[in-house]
């Protein structure tokens, strides 16, 4: 078995729970997630199996999307609600006007300092290790893209939006800091995940459903976001060995190698009119 399936994570696991289940289930041993989801979270996570763990880190560079549920009046220490509460302070009185206020501060790309309750290693350690050793330090902010952020629905202490962002975006964070922009504090209360590159909720079956015989997404078709180009058998010869293959020098960014045939053969970066390769998987 080669390729990804799309589980639809349920509440209350974590990501890695979801790998040993699949794991089990299909009876393979090459398996592998492309992107944490808190235990809180559900919804889309693509899981690589066989040949699929080669292309892992390119799903998990994709853009994805979220509808979040954000509590207002209380912060906690892990910026969800899953944690311990830190303050409560009063909620001002809501408009839609007022919250699109706070929005706006957050469209487009900016910095982000991410939460100690978070897998990012610094010196070694992860920093949730680090958090439930009861220590804090300092962490650098991180430049982050939000192509869209809506606000959904509202009630008097507590939101809904939706939120499509860059790898590395944490909307726990967000939820924390439109609770500051607004003065009262928040934290997330609730998490769906509906969309990881070009995988979406519609296509996920739910984990209890994964059985031998579930239909998985090809190598290709999981990074048709990315663009492809097409390279002649005796080029593809040369990408199979790591050899010289020329591109367009007007060309940049990484790109699907694809064989005459139609198969994936390699990914790589088309630089200075040249490709370096990524990966090669043929």
């Amino acid at each position: 078995m080669n390729g990804v399936l799309v589980v639809d994570k349920p509440k209350g696991i974590t990501s890695f729970d979801v790998v040993r289940e699949v794991r089990r289930a299909l009876n393979v041993k090459k398996v592998g997630h492309t992107g944490t989801l808190d235990p809180m979270a559900t919804g889309v996570l693509p899981i690589c199996i066989g040949d699929g763990t080669k292309i892992a880190q390119f799903i998990t560079e994709a853009t994805k999307a979220y509808d979040a549920t954000v509590k207002l009046g209380s912060t906690t220490d892990t910026l969800d609600a899953e944690g311990k509460v830190l303050e409560t302070r009063p909620v001002p009185s809501l408009t839609r006007e007022l919250l699109e206020r706070a929005f706006e501060q957050f469209r487009g790309t900016i910095k982000q300092v991410p939460p100690m309750y978070s897998a990012i290693k610094i010196g070694g350690k992860r920093l949730y290790e680090l958090a439930r050793a009861g220590e804090e330090i300092e962490r650098q902010p991180r430049e982050v893209t939000v192509f869209e952020l809506t606000l959904r629905d509202f009630s008097a202490d507590e939101f809904k939006l939706s939120v499509r962002c860059s790898k590395g975006f944490f909307v726990r964070t967000l939820a924390a800091d439109l609770g500051e922009a607004l003065g009262c504090g928040a934290h997330l209360s609730a998490l769906r995940r509906t969309q990881s590159g070009p995988f979406v909720l519609a296509q996920s079956i739910p984990l209890t459903e994964v059985k031998p015989g579930a239909q998985l997404v090809g190598l290709n078709d999981a990074l048709k976001d990315l663009p492809q180009l097409e390279v002649t058998e005796a080029e593809a010869q040369r990408v199979r060995h790591g050899g010289v293959v020329e591109v367009a020098p007007t060309l940049s960014g990484v790109f699907r190698v694809i064989e005459p045939g139609g198969g994936l053969l390699a990914m790589a970066d088309a630089v200075r009119g040249r490709l370096v390769y990524r990966r090669v998987l043929l």
